[in-house]
């Protein structure tokens, strides 16, 4: 393994150690000097340094304290930093700008791994409404963090840990446990230097972390940082950020800023000026960008991009005009087409690490999608339809099955409480208007969610599904719903319900986990990635997953399905083919008699992939366009699938 320039660094400094302390000629101290001098090229293998001098190389051993020094040295450098930041107004799409970022270095033969700063209070996103943030998402180790560590998982492929999401209040948490712990020796604990310095110290440790099943650091960390430059909350960032980038040196840190380019409808012309002031504040901040992303409806015209060269002191093949289009996956050809690539590359100095982008495949990908004709209508029975970012992981499920299937997703957002009978008297229309979409859709699909309120519309969307054999997916809260209605219109039990919703009936067919805090909220759930077993491997679900013995999926809830009711659910028909390893928690359910009728206790739209599904979405749009024969057919390895 190659190692160029710093480690001759750390040769330079113990030699000048030896000869301090003995005038003698040692050929170990020449050596290193004539390496540092000459910057030669050093090829390293513990305790050897191949020093090639074109055209001859030749072998020399060290000193173990010199071959320490330097491998130490090139440890503490091996990760370089790309830096997104955003201005003008949020929701710009930093996530997405980083994500492809990382796709295209990735591209070139580097390894990437990502970091998303966000600089709210709350230790972790496990307690905030899909209303406030959008969705939560779950990662393997059970961490609830912002939802663009699952884009940067999704177009990465890569597995991320809870530390790779940082907050203001896991900052400060850990400093002020330090400081209980007596950790800063009397010191006063102040914004500079401790709390900067704790993020300093986190983000250089998460990202010596590999995150793609290999055990040397990646080459690149993408450290996004939430909200806008100028923001009172992200100020210890922004300074802790600055001193990184002093601190490693230029070679080794890149900032990109993301900023908009607005057109004006009256003048119809593109404006500069809030970019202009974004990077003018940036700079007082002590950041300098290399590269500028700048977001418009339209492709930038070439006199604009001069002009923001000019104010903002940043080249013009360093501008990067990331405008609107057909879908996000044509975000990363974006940037291949400007030479992203090259710009971050020669920023970092890693030319000779790097080769040119291979995106064949993505760009396929990209172009499939926008080459197909036909469609699938889903009806998305939620809660939280105001804000599609509540259920992103399950729309970008049903993109990737939609897509393997060569059809477009055609999402019909239905709201759960419009299906409910009282909305005929106090919403009319928007009842008579749901129940149209829920009618008129291929397919129904009922995710998770937290609290009662559109729960009799779940319920009834559950049972017509069940009676006119409309393929249904219940994910999670969904899966419950699904028991909850057998339970009411096929056992006969009427006030069967979920504890979470009544606590006084006699008929808990959904129950508190025994477990589970009931007096906490915050990571307290039965999170991360859990294995699930077949028990009954001719089932549907196993076939989908490709018949392996156990499938492991992420999840997230507090209530189980009650096993006491589980011998009557099955005599009606509900079948439990999936249970935890202790047999007694219910993961999975199949109605009897029914093309598709699917409910999961875990989200298996956290692990699926743009070129890996998840079995369950792509068997409901299979089920859905009358395909379900072909099930049998899906090939192994799908998301969440196990050995």
């Amino acid at each position: 393994m190659e190692y160029v320039g710093f480690a001759s660094r750390a040769l330079q400094s113990q030699a000048h150690k030896k000869q301090r302390r003995s005038n003698s000629n040692n050929s170990s101290c020449q050596f290193a000097t004539r390496a540092a001098s000459y910057r030669l090229r050093l090829s390293y293998s513990p305790g050897i340094y191949s020093v090639q001098a074109n055209p001859t190389s030749r072998a020399l051993p060290l000193p173990p304290t010199m071959a320490a020094a330097a491998a130490e040295e090139e440890g503490r450098l091996a990760t370089k930093y790309v830096l997104i930041t955003g201005g003008v107004v949020s929701g710009l799409g930093k996530g997405v700008t980083a994500s492809s970022v990382g796709v295209v270095l990735k591209s070139c033969g580097l390894r990437v791994t990502c970091i998303k700063i966000d600089p709210y209070l709350n230790t972790d996103a496990g307690t905030m409404s899909p209303f406030e943030h959008g969705e939560v998402f779950v990662l393997d180790d059970g961490g609830e963090v912002d939802l663009d560590l699952g884009n940067y998982e999704r177009f990465l492929d890569v597995t991320l840990t809870r530390e790779n999401n940082i907050t203001t209040g896991k900052i400060y948490q850990s400093v002020i446990e330090k400081e209980r712990k007596g950790d800063y020796l009397g010191k006063t604990v102040q914004v500079v230097p401790h709390v900067t310095d704790e993020i300093k110290n986190w983000i250089q440790s998460v990202s010596s972390v590999p995150v793609d099943g290999q055990t040397r650091p990646a080459d690149v960390c993408v450290i996004e940082l939430g909200g806008t430059v100028g923001d009172i909350e992200s100020m210890p960032f922004i300074e802790a950020l600055r001193q990184l980038s002093f601190s490693l040196g230029k070679d080794n840190f890149c900032l990109i800023h993301v900023s908009l380019v607005p057109v004006l409808g009256v003048v119809g012309e593109q404006k500069t000026k809030p970019t202009q002031h974004s990077v003018r504040e940036l700079r007082a901040l002590g950041l300098t960008p290399d590269l500028l992303a700048c977001r418009s409806a339209q492709p930038l015209i070439g006199s604009v991009k001069e002009k923001l060269s000019q104010f903002c002191h940043v080249p013009v093949e360093n501008i990067l005009d990331i405008h609107d289009v057909p879908n996000i996956w044509h975000v990363p050809l974006i940037l291949r087409n400007q030479k992203a690539h090259e710009a971050i590359i020669k920023q970092l100095n890693l030319a000779r690490s790097a080769g040119p982008p291979v995106l064949r495949d993505w760009t396929q990908m990209a172009e499939s999608y926008d080459n197909l004709s036909n469609s699938v209508k889903i009806a998305l029975v939620g809660k939280y339809n105001n804000l599609t970012d509540s259920y992103l992981s399950v729309v970008k499920a049903l993109l990737h099955s939609s897509v393997a299937c060569s059809l477009k997703p055609s999402i019909q957002w239905v709201a759960a409480s419009d299906l409910e009978d009282a909305a005929a008297t106090s919403a009319p229309d928007a009842h008579a208007k749901a129940w149209e979409t829920l009618k008129d859709s291929s397919c129904i699909l009922i995710p998770g969610g937290f609290g009662d309120r559109g729960i009799s519309g779940m319920i009834l969307a559950a049972k017509y599904a069940r009676e006119n054999k409309v393929p249904y997916l219940g994910i999670c809260l969904g899966m419950q719903i699904s028991v909850i209605e057998m339970s009411r219109h096929v056992l006969g039990l009427g006030d069967a319900d979920s504890e979470e919703f009544n606590t006084d009936t006699p008929d808990r067919v959904v129950m508190y986990m025994p477990e589970v805090s009931k007096t906490h909220m915050g990571n307290t759930m039965r999170l991360g990635c859990r294995r699930t077993f077949f028990h009954k491997p001719d089932s549907l679900t196993s076939k989908m997953y490709g018949s392996p013995p156990h499938v492991d999926e992420r999840h997230r809830h507090r209530y189980e399905v009650n096993p006491s009711f589980v011998p009557m659910l099955e005599k009606a028909g509900l079948q439990f083919v999936g249970c935890d390893e202790s047999g007694n928690r219910m993961e999975i359910v199949e109605l009897q008699d029914h093309p598709f009728y699917i409910g999961v206790q875990y989200h298996p739209e956290f692990k699926s992939r743009p070129r890996r599904p998840s079995p369950p979405f792509t068997g409901l749009i299979l089920a859905a366009t009358e395909h379900i024969r072909t099930l049998a057919n899906i090939s192994n390895g799908g998301a969440g699938a196990s050995e």
